[in-house]
């Protein structure tokens, strides 16, 4: 019973408008939830980053390059409290359009729930979850800029009711990799409600991103920053259950000013990768809104870091992210994947025409094709 009161609450937290947080002022808020281990470990969001990782092209079209084609991504997170979430992807380039897809179905399972009657007589069980649908596509202008598009539907369903909605995805990257910089824009969730659980117009959470990242040329780490929610700047909110001072003198609750700077940082989610070769990565970030909103006083814990790993083990891409939202929750994603390519043998003169590229060019795809 515990159980499905707790999942019935998480479901209303991402399915019912509310006027709390901004996490509750939009409803299908599985979009939100990082189920990649690489962009769990690095804060949660971060799109900035071109190199041959379906994952981070799933999250940002416009990073969706050739190095990519014939890659399959599947990632599991088991979630609070029994739920699990997942997703699938593949993606292919085509030549003859100078163009990456990339296709992907994600889920949230919810688990089983108790069906009663009013008077609690039990009539049986029924599940929940959510599943998502994309499309993606991207196209690079010329060495430096690509862009690309998600297309997005979501379906979710609670026993014989069902909501669904339509979304999509539009970003842009600059990409100088003599620089070793990389700048990208992003729009997520633009889109619309098709059919609701009630009668409330409902909102998608619509957010504007904007992420660089920098990888230094003789130490083997990258930065990363990403600015998230600049649709609106303040995203700080009063929390009903917080208990509050009162000035002994006056008698009146003290109210705790926000700064322009408060504001200011909620915005951010800095990163960090720390690059030990082709076959080992360290991963970390941090995510002040996470932390403002969901430490405990007195107890703040490591709400709001996460941190990760990934290694290469033979030919499969093995990646792990751990993210702590609050003292009484963590999240742990693996994620694996894996080139076709990678399994296919080559003759020897390709295989070492191959690994000289790769160790000039590191970590970065393969230059974008002029036109």
């Amino acid at each position: 019973m515990k159980r499905s009161l707790l999942a019935t609450s998480v479901f209303l937290f991402l399915c019912l408008p509310s006027r709390a947080q901004l996490g509750g002022q939009a409803v299908f808020r599985v979009f939100d939830i990082p189920s990649s281990a690489r962009i769990s470990a690095l804060g949660g969001t971060h799109i900035a980053v071109l190199d041959d990782d379906l994952n981070m092209g799933i999250f940002n079209p416009s990073v969706l390059n050739p190095s990519m084609g014939r890659q399959v991504a599947f990632s599991y997170l088991p979630y609070f409290e029994g739920i699990q979430m997942g997703f699938g992807s593949y993606a292919h380039h085509f030549d003859s359009i100078r163009t990456t897809f990339s296709g992907t179905v994600q889920f949230v399972d919810y688990g089983t729930f108790q069906r009663t009657e009013e008077d609690g007589t039990e009539t049986g069980t029924f599940r929940g979850g959510e599943y998502v649908m994309q499309l993606g596509a991207a196209r690079a202008l010329d060495s430096l800029f690509t862009v690309g598009a998600n297309v997005k539907f979501i379906t979710s369903q609670l026993e014989a009711y069902n909501a669904t909605g339509w979304a999509a995805d539009v970003g842009a990257t600059f990409h100088k990799r003599s620089l070793g910089l990389t700048v990208s824009a992003l729009l997520r969730n633009i889109g619309f409600v098709s059919s609701r659980y009630t009668a409330t117009k409902e909102k998608l959470p619509f957010d504007v991103q904007l992420g660089l990242s920098y990888r230094f040329r003789h130490a083997p780490f990258r930065l990363g920053l990403t600015f998230v929610n600049l649709q609106r700047w303040d995203l700080t909110y009063d929390d009903p259950v917080q208990q509050r001072q009162i000035d002994p003198t006056t008698g009146e609750p003290i109210v705790e000013k926000v700064t322009f700077l408060d504001k200011a940082v909620l915005h951010l989610v800095p990163n960090v990768e720390v690059l030990l070769g082709r076959y080992f990565h360290l991963r970390a970030g941090y995510d002040f809104q996470r932390r403002r909103e969901l430490k405990v006083d007195g107890k703040p814990g490591i709400s709001g870091l996460s941190f990760g790993l990934g290694l290469r083990v033979s030919r499969v891409h093995l990646s792990y992210g751990f993210a702590q939202y609050h003292l009484a929750g963590i999240s742990n994603t693996i994620t694996l994947a894996a080139r076709f390519s990678d399994f296919k043998k080559r003759p020897p003169g390709q295989e070492r025409e191959r690994k000289r590229r790769r160790k000039e060019e590191g970590d970065a795809p393969p230059p974008a094709p002029e036109g």
